[in-house]
């Protein structure tokens, strides 16, 4: 429920900006979008390890379970907007950051509570069952979203509720602690220097994207430059300030572990090639392919995800099956072979027409999910089972931290390699293609110089961005009807974005091939197969690590 809620909105962002009222291609709204999208995962990002760390020293199962009753709050809260326009976009975002800070609460705990409850011999497939839950739902929320937004867009916000209010009562009145809390105190100036840090970090991010002062990125705008440099300084600050205190947020000996260090930079590297390529595959299939191949620009979001269904699939598939393998077999070889399938996918893209068959697309992105799913539960697996029981909590929060924040720094970094592509030929392709549909040179010289982040959100939108700026202008009502069926049709756009679109594509899957062989290079570092032997949680208690099941008992 966690993981859904950070894609389902991806698809039913058309229906949220109709139904809030605002125009997301206006200039000053681009920022909306982006912190729709985005502040979900950046607070993700930051409040992991602090609320692992609380788990540790309050106990994992009291946090987690009063992440459920913050999600499902928050939840309640998204689906009653009371405004429209901007406000309407801010309510949005607000809740959506509470929501956040229960799905951290959740997504932190979950794993090292499983690792508490279970003996090493069947980790690995405890941990790939959850990794395999948490990738899921950002996988099905891309269907879901597409099938809730074509009803009511607060739907999608409604499904989380009957759940959430369901299993906030079952885990209050199921779950109990299996492992030792170890009390402590909280480190306050490490957790707010590696907040505020990462969080400008990752702010950053959302400025690089818009334009700047004639730029088609805003890489250059000082206050994203500012943020950089001030939230690595941040960051640096964490790393001397853990070193020095007696109470760590983060016990930078966890990075002396091979299979910890080598295992999260495995998955930072993982997690950036497949947000960035779930983003540009949506783009692809509504702002091009699906346009092309006859369907309307209202619901290209909805078969978009439905098409992205060998995805999910390949990953539903592999992720429980590599995770019972890695317990017997280990988790490097496996986790090494699902990076490099990982990175070969990418190739495969890159080497498909931008108008394709969809069945060899449908066989590489199912390819893709099954390497992501052989990835994923081994290297889980390996990274938890190599840190001991009273840091499991802080070191699970740490593993979602590389996670959340590879899917937030994919944003960026792809769209900012798609925009460069797009930039040098856009203008004067779409300026160009106006010109000789009858469009006088002076509007078409203006639409032209459409930003190219403008026209990527268009086409992830479902928005025909021709009709759309041209109706001001009044310029339709003066050619004839033939140009204006041709230039609002399905065609014109997709086909003058599609040669510049392809040229981006190359160089972004070039660059997530370049991460896979990278991730597998991590992996093979890890050191052996198996996990290390850590103690259990009971050995270190004095107690049983066995779960407790409802009533008290436990299994033997």
């Amino acid at each position: 429920m966690s993981a859904l809620d950070g894609s389902i909105v991806l698809i039913a962002l058309p229906a949220i900006f109709r139904g809030v009222h605002l125009d997301p291609l206006a200039p000053g709204n681009i920022a909306y979008l982006l912190w729709m999208i985005m502040g979900y995962r950046l607070v993700q990002a930051v409040l992991v390890v602090t609320v692992g760390r609380l788990g540790d020293m309050y106990g994992r199962v009291r946090i987690y379970n009063s992440g459920f009753a913050v999600f499902t709050f928050a939840s309640v809260l998204l689906s009653f907007d009371p405004f429209d326009g901007g406000h309407g976009a801010m309510w949005l975002i607000a809740w959506r950051v509470l929501q956040a800070v229960g799905g951290s609460m959740l997504t932190a705990n979950s794993a090292a509570i499983l690792t508490d409850a279970f003996p090493e011999e069947q980790r690995g497939f405890a941990l790939g069952i959850n990794q395999v839950a948490a990738l899921a739902g950002m996988f099905i929320g891309l269907v879901v979203g597409g099938l809730l937004a074509a009803w009511d867009w607060r739907a999608v916000f409604w499904v989380n509720v009957p759940v959430g209010v369901f299993f906030t009562v079952w885990a209050y009145r199921t779950l109990r602690e299996t492992g030792k809390s170890g009390g402590g105190r909280i480190d306050w100036w490490g957790n707010i220097t590696f907040a505020v840090g990462l969080s400008a970090v990752l702010i950053a991010v959302t400025f690089g994207l818009q334009p700047y002062g004639g730029h088609t990125m805003g890489w250059t705008n000082p206050w994203a430059v500012a943020l950089i440099v001030g939230g690595l300084l941040l960051l640096a600050a964490f790393v001397a300030i853990e070193k020095r205190t007696s109470a760590p947020m983060i016990q930078l000996s966890l990075f002396r572990q091979r299979a910890f260090t080598f295992g999260n930079l495995a998955g930072l590297a993982i997690s950036i090639g497949r947000g960035g390529m779930q983003f540009v595959l949506i783009i692809w299939l509504q702002g091009i392919w699906l346009p092309l191949h006859g369907y309307d620009y209202a619901d290209t979001p909805l078969w978009a995800g439905i098409f992205m269904l060998p995805l999910t699939a390949g990953f539903l598939a592999a992720g429980p099956v590599s995770g019972w393998l890695s317990d017997r077999l280990g988790s490097r070889g496996l986790a090494t072979g699902g990076a490099l399938l990982f990175g070969a996918s990418f190739l495969g893209l890159m080497a498909l027409p931008i108008d394709f068959g969809y069945w060899i697309f449908a066989v590489l992105i199912a390819l893709n999910g099954i390497a992501s799913g052989m990835f994923a539960s081994p290297n889980s697996s390996s990274i938890m089972g190599s840190v001991p029981p009273r840091l499991r909590g802080v070191a699970s929060g740490m593993r979602a931290t590389f996670q959340n924040s590879g899917t937030a720094v994919s944003i960026g970094v792809f769209f900012s390699l798609m925009i460069a592509g797009l930039a040098n030929s856009l203008p004067q392709s779409l300026t160009s293609g106006l010109q000789q549909q009858g469009v006088p040179a002076d509007v078409a010289t203006q639409v032209g110089s459409l930003p190219p982040v403008a026209s990527l959100f268009a086409a992830q939108l479902g928005v025909n961005p021709v009709q759309h700026l041209l109706q001001p202008s009044g310029v339709l009502n003066h050619l004839t009807t033939a140009q204006q069926q041709t230039l609002t049709g399905r065609e014109f756009f997709p086909s003058l974005i599609a040669g510049p679109f392809h040229s981006g594509l190359v160089v972004v899957f070039a660059f997530g091939a370049v991460l896979a062989f990278l991730a597998a290079m991590a992996s093979l570092l890890r050191g052996t197969g198996r996990t290390s032997k850590t103690p259990t949680a009971g050995s270190v208690a004095g107690g049983d690590a066995r779960p407790v099941l409802p009533g008290g008992s436990t299994r033997s």
